[in-house]
Protein backbone atom coordinates (compact mmCIF):
# COMPACT_ATOMS: atom_id res chain seq x y z
CA UNK A 1 0.00 0.00 0.00
CA UNK A 2 1.30 3.48 -0.95
CA UNK A 3 -0.20 6.88 -1.49
CA UNK A 4 -0.20 10.50 -3.42
CA UNK A 5 -1.31 13.37 -1.18
CA UNK A 6 -1.50 16.96 -1.76
CA UNK A 7 -0.10 18.95 1.41
CA UNK A 8 -1.84 23.09 1.60
CA UNK A 9 1.13 24.65 3.42
CA UNK A 10 0.71 28.00 5.64
CA UNK A 11 1.79 30.08 2.92
CA UNK A 12 -1.17 28.68 0.56
CA UNK A 13 0.56 27.01 -1.68
CA UNK A 14 0.46 22.80 -2.35
CA UNK A 15 3.25 20.19 -2.07
CA UNK A 16 2.62 16.94 -3.53
CA UNK A 17 4.10 13.89 -2.29
CA UNK A 18 3.90 10.34 -2.29
CA UNK A 19 4.93 7.66 0.79
CA UNK A 20 4.24 3.98 2.00
CA UNK A 21 3.04 5.28 5.49
CA UNK A 22 1.12 8.45 4.95
CA UNK A 23 0.76 8.98 8.76
CA UNK A 24 4.03 9.18 9.62
CA UNK A 25 4.58 11.30 6.70
CA UNK A 26 2.87 13.90 7.52
CA UNK A 27 4.22 13.71 10.98
CA UNK A 28 7.48 13.93 9.74
CA UNK A 29 6.17 17.10 7.58
CA UNK A 30 4.10 18.98 10.66
CA UNK A 31 7.68 18.12 12.42
CA UNK A 32 9.82 19.86 10.09
CA UNK A 33 11.45 16.44 8.39
CA UNK A 34 9.59 16.09 5.60
CA UNK A 35 10.79 17.80 2.34
CA UNK A 36 12.90 20.89 2.40
CA UNK A 37 10.11 22.73 0.97
CA UNK A 38 7.22 22.12 3.27
CA UNK A 39 10.36 22.34 6.57
CA UNK A 40 9.71 26.80 5.76
CA UNK A 41 6.22 26.14 5.47
CA UNK A 42 4.24 24.58 7.90
CA UNK A 43 2.16 23.88 9.88
CA UNK A 44 0.42 21.99 6.61
CA UNK A 45 -2.61 20.54 6.39
CA UNK A 46 -3.61 16.92 4.16
CA UNK A 47 -6.22 18.35 1.83
CA UNK A 48 -5.83 15.45 -0.62
CA UNK A 49 -4.68 11.75 -0.38
CA UNK A 50 -5.22 8.44 -2.62
CA UNK A 51 -4.68 5.15 -2.07
CA UNK A 52 -2.63 3.34 -4.94
CA UNK A 53 -1.88 -0.21 -5.16
CA UNK A 54 2.49 0.06 -5.00
CA UNK A 55 4.84 2.46 -4.36
CA UNK A 56 5.99 3.05 -8.02
CA UNK A 57 2.02 3.70 -9.13
CA UNK A 58 1.95 6.75 -5.88
CA UNK A 59 5.46 7.82 -7.57
CA UNK A 60 4.18 8.54 -10.96
CA UNK A 61 0.86 9.73 -9.84
CA UNK A 62 2.97 12.63 -7.66
CA UNK A 63 5.14 12.77 -10.53
CA UNK A 64 1.79 13.54 -12.52
CA UNK A 65 -0.02 16.15 -10.30
CA UNK A 66 3.45 18.13 -9.74
CA UNK A 67 3.21 19.64 -13.11
CA UNK A 68 -0.43 20.06 -13.04
CA UNK A 69 -1.71 24.15 -12.24
CA UNK A 70 -2.57 25.21 -9.50
CA UNK A 71 -6.25 25.25 -10.54
CA UNK A 72 -6.10 21.62 -11.87
CA UNK A 73 -4.92 20.79 -8.44
CA UNK A 74 -7.82 22.19 -6.63
CA UNK A 75 -10.12 20.92 -9.46
CA UNK A 76 -9.00 17.22 -7.67
CA UNK A 77 -8.95 18.82 -4.09
CA UNK A 78 -12.36 19.56 -4.42
CA UNK A 79 -13.30 16.03 -6.09
CA UNK A 80 -14.40 17.98 -9.43
CA UNK A 81 -13.29 15.01 -11.87
CA UNK A 82 -15.17 16.64 -14.50
CA UNK A 83 -12.86 19.67 -14.37
CA UNK A 84 -9.40 18.15 -15.02
CA UNK A 85 -9.68 17.84 -18.59
CA UNK A 86 -10.77 21.00 -19.58
CA UNK A 87 -8.12 22.70 -17.05
CA UNK A 88 -5.39 20.45 -18.92
CA UNK A 89 -5.73 22.71 -22.24
CA UNK A 90 -3.63 25.22 -22.89
CA UNK A 91 -5.46 28.64 -23.77
CA UNK A 92 -3.98 30.77 -26.02
CA UNK A 93 -6.12 33.38 -26.74
CA UNK A 94 -5.21 37.01 -25.61
CA UNK A 95 -7.61 39.21 -24.88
Amino acid sequence: MAWMYILKCSDDSYYVGSARNIKHRLWQHQNGLGAEYTKHRRPVELVYAVECENVGQAFWLEKRVQNWSRKKREALIRGDFEALPGLAKKDFKRG
